[in-house]
């Protein structure tokens, strides 16, 4: 055996030795493990205690032992069949959510290339411009938005979730804008050289290595407008309204003059399975385009 082949041989075997498990380095550990089970207490606690309180009797509140008995199990089908289609408001969701998501996405990540690209004057100042534009209070927005909907008569209607899409989110503008700086100018000078205007450069070359942020768009916007209920509340008739509005409203007694609170969790636990279902998928792809946006090279 060649010199080259032991030390071939040693250098994985000094790779797996591991290192000595130090006190202070053991503490640190310790203490950053119960800061994350703490956490994860703290967001999970919630859901625990809507699961468990849906499980009571549809009449009976959130009073009671934590653990009810017997379950009432029924309670989730009466959630999604006892006062209202509750199919027909999950639609409503799903259209909202993707007129909403997926004009966004796409308009967000043209308009990052653009900044990111594109050599124009003042880039810089507007891009500062559209960053600024997520400082502006909500009350601000709506009522001069509210006014230009019912002057433009798409009050009662789907289209200012269309509009939303199209106009894009300073957000993945900025997620877009870091990560395509990171691409080498080299895949620009070859779609120039082949003919290749901005537009096709994008469409064939940015957007299909964007998995990454792509899948941080859709994730993080989508689920933001599946639980809208303000825009939802106060510009859609019941018919078009999303069923999280109806979640909200929808299971009264009006024998009893108040809320069915275990139908109300179950009703708000099958709401929002659809995106913790869609988190879950898309997770990897969520960590790796948070990670990779912005890095050089």
């Amino acid at each position: 055996m060649t010199h080259g082949a032991v030390a071939a041989d040693a250098i994985p075997a000094r790779r797996r030795k591991r290192k000595r498990w130090k006190p202070a380095r053991l503490g640190r550990r310790i203490l950053l493990d119960a800061l994350v089970v703490v956490l994860a207490v703290i967001f999970i606690a919630p859901i625990v205690w809507g699961f468990l309180n849906s499980l009571r009797e549809l009449h009976e509140g959130v009073t009671g032992p934590v653990i009810p008995d017997p379950a009432h199990w029924s309670n989730y089908h009466y959630a999604w069949s006892g006062l209202f289609p509750f199919s027909h408001y999950l639609w409503n969701t799903v259209v909202l959510t993707l007129l909403a998501t997926v004009p966004a996405v796409f308009s967000s990540a043209l308009a990052g290339y653009a900044f990111a690209r594109m050599r124009v004057w003042g880039r810089n100042a507007f891009f500062i411009f559209v960053l600024a534009t997520t400082f502006i209070p909500f009350s601000i927005i709506f009522i001069p938005f509210f006014w230009v909907v019912v002057k433009l008569g798409i009050y009662s209607t789907r289209w200012p979730w269309l509009i939303w899409g199209i106009a894009g989110s300073a957000f993945l503008i900025f997620l877009f804008r870091q990560f395509y700086s990171s691409f080498p100018a080299e895949l620009d000078d070859a779609a120039a050289i082949d003919g290749a205007g901005h537009l096709r450069t994008f469409v064939q070359i940015y957007l299909p290595n964007s998995a990454g942020p792509l899948a941080v768009g859709f994730v993080v916007l989508g689920t933001g407008w599946w639980g809208e209920y303000i825009y939802a509340a106060l510009l859609l008739p019941d018919r078009l309204s999303p069923l999280g509005v109806k979640v909200a409203t929808g299971y009264y007694d009006p024998t009893a003059q108040n809320l069915l609170m275990p139908a109300v969790l179950a009703g708000a636990l099958l709401f929002t399975l659809p995106a913790v279902l869609a988190f879950f998928v898309l997770q990897k792809r969520l960590a790796r385009g948070i990670v990779t946006t912005g890095l050089k090279g």
